[in-house]
């Protein structure tokens, strides 16, 4: 291990930054050195500008993927370097709104028969009944699972956040399955890693839930861009449509801002539905029993 990464390591674990982002966060600087064939730093805001503008135009990164490479970046040089950041030569790109993908009712019970396998199968039945994160469901545990109280314990999720999810009955009983299948009950994981899901000290990556949920679309015949997160937002979006509030929305999604959560507004058909376009009052459309007479 350099000298660097051991810094940055140091610094990572002393804010205790989960597992997922001190990896993003290393890999990061990592990439950043390779691009350039020098060690982190010895590179200054020239070249931070330059990798910017590569994730950019040649790897054609999203807006929120730069957005995270330049926090892995202004955290080694500031954090770890203890150099200053200018945020006025290297701003955080600007975001773009996006809409997330939706599917519907239809297309999820779609997408969950057409699992590769059972364990896919339980895996995207999960997503879509609890709405959690696919690095939450990875590192579900198996006392995680209260049947006592319906509800799932979604530990350590972004943030180092603790919350409490419902539990469907319909879930509890795929589980229960999950677990005929496996032959016994898993030592702690939920979905224990191994050829065979035998490893009884080591979870699945969350590799596997990206697998499951691509493999299950296509052979659904399902075009649109889908992914784990998708199914979150079909979550929220379908508990919007049927009548749960925002606020309600925002605590089992884990959000900290209110704000993240008003996005579901926009997907929500029952919101969008209940309101008319000022088309349909303009006396051109009205039907011609209703219509002014003209002289």
């Amino acid at each position: 291990m350099t000298r660097l990464r051991k810094m940055m390591l140091e610094e990572l674990e002393r804010r205790n930054y989960t597992e997922t982002t001190t990896r993003a966060y290393i890999h990061t600087i990592e990439d950043f050195a390779c691009y350039f064939h020098r060690p982190p730093d010895q590179l200054g805001t020239a070249e931070i500008r330059q990798y910017c503008a590569h994730l950019f135009r040649d790897r054609k990164l999203t807006d929120n993927t730069v957005n995270q490479r330049v926090g892995a970046l202004r955290f080694f040089y500031v954090k770890t370097l203890k150099k200053p950041w200018s945020v006025e030569e290297t701003p955080y790109p600007k975001k773009r709104f996006h809409l997330p993908v939706v599917l519907s009712r239809e297309e999820v019970a779609r997408l969950i028969e057409s699992a590769l396998i059972p364990f896919h199968r339980t895996i995207l039945v999960t997503l879509y009944a609890t709405g959690v994160r696919r690095a939450e469901l990875a590192n579900l545990k198996i006392n995680d699972i209260d049947s006592q109280r319906m509800v799932v314990h979604v530990r350590g999720g972004k943030g180092r956040k603790d919350r409490d999810v419902m539990l469907s009955p319909n879930l509890l009983e795929e589980l229960r399955q999950h677990f005929r299948r496996l032959g016994r009950k898993p030592a702690e994981w939920l979905f224990p890693a191994g050829r065979w899901h035998t490893d009884t000290e080591h979870p699945i990556t969350t590799k596997v839930v990206w697998y499951a949920c691509r493999q299950a679309a296509k052979r659904a015949g399902i075009q649109k861009q889908l992914h784990p997160h998708t199914l979150r937002h079909c979550f929220a979006t379908h508990l919007l449509e049927d009548g749960a509030d925002l606020r309600t929305i925002q605590v089992l999604l884990g959000h900290s801002d209110l704000k993240e959560t008003t996005i579901y507004l926009h997907l929500s058909q029952r919101h969008l539905s209940a309101v008319a376009s000022p088309l349909d009052a303009l006396p051109i459309f009205a039907p011609a029993a209703k219509r002014p007479e003209s002289n």
